[in-house]
């Protein structure tokens, strides 16, 4: 089969996806309520107790909302490197020992036939991670909150399949915007939001002829809008001799009040 996946919410005001193989389902992250989460999940014909495993990215609200909340009621393990755990325990409740699992940075873990890999990314949390996740030859990378893409990033992700890449804001509208100068300077500093310009460069290097779709994800409500995000992407693209038919490059859409369609990642 490959993978599937459907990001079910991108963006600060929460965010969660679902990747599934042939025998699991894995939940990444939880930052909607539980309600929320299980709402969401219902529009894509998927049930609490299809979950096997939740694994998370880092601590922040945006991440951890409704952790604590879903994973009990599903009984479900979550996965986390240790530094995560430290920061994130004390906001998700109480969660069994049997079900607090570490997850290090770097390592890889089998639900089913998937193997899901952390990898370490530059923002301003305890440890965060980004999940490279492969299955019957195929590989799908998510990649967001990374202040940016260094060289150990780009060798984890590139060549995916299918990659979901942060498209956090416009540079000018996030200097321009209302937000106080203190919170601008994280959000554009190596720990903070990759930028769409800085998005579109990172692809330059990222894409190759196995890249089928890339989706732009955790974009600001306040700095930035999808067309924007992908015109300017698409500007530094073709600026640096990539050029695409639209059924051949799509660029895809994230939302943060809805789940995108189901996308089946398959060999070719």
């Amino acid at each position: 089969m490959g993978l599937r996946f459907t990001v079910l919410a991108s963006g600060s005001t929460g965010n969660a996806t679902i990747v599934q193989s042939d025998d699991a389902t894995v939940l990444v992250d939880a930052g909607l309520s539980a309600k929320k989460l299980e709402e969401l999940m219902r529009e894509r014909g998927v049930a609490g107790h299809h979950v096997d495993a939740i694994v998370v990215t880092h601590e922040h609200s945006d991440h951890i909302k409704g952790l604590g909340a879903f994973a009990r009621k599903f009984n479900l393990p979550i996965y986390a490197n240790e530094q995560t755990w430290g920061a994130l325990e004390r906001h998700v409740g109480q969660i069994a020992a049997e079900k607090r699992v570490i997850m290090e940075t770097g390592e890889t873990v089998n639900f089913g036939s998937m193997q899901t890999t952390s990898y370490a990314i530059s923002h301003d949390a305890a440890e965060p991670v980004g999940y490279v996740f492969h299955d019957d030859g195929v590989k799908l990378s998510l990649a967001t909150d990374l202040g940016y893409v260094s060289d150990k990033v780009q060798r984890m992700i590139e060549d995916s399949d299918v990659l979901v890449l942060e498209s956090n804001h416009d540079v000018e509208l996030l200097r321009m915007g209302r937000y106080p100068w203190n919170i601008k300077r994280r959000i554009l500093s190596d720990i903070g939001h990759l930028s769409n310009e800085a998005a579109g460069e990172a692809l330059c290097q990222l894409l190759t002829d196995r890249t089928k779709r890339v989706y732009l994800a955790h974009l600001s409500l306040d700095h930035n809008q999808m067309d924007l995000a992908k015109l300017t992407v698409n500007n530094i693209l073709e600026s640096n001799g990539h050029f695409f038919r639209k059924d051949e490059y799509p660029l895809r859409e994230t939302y943060h009040d809805r789940p995108t369609p189901w996308d089946e990642v398959m060999k070719r």
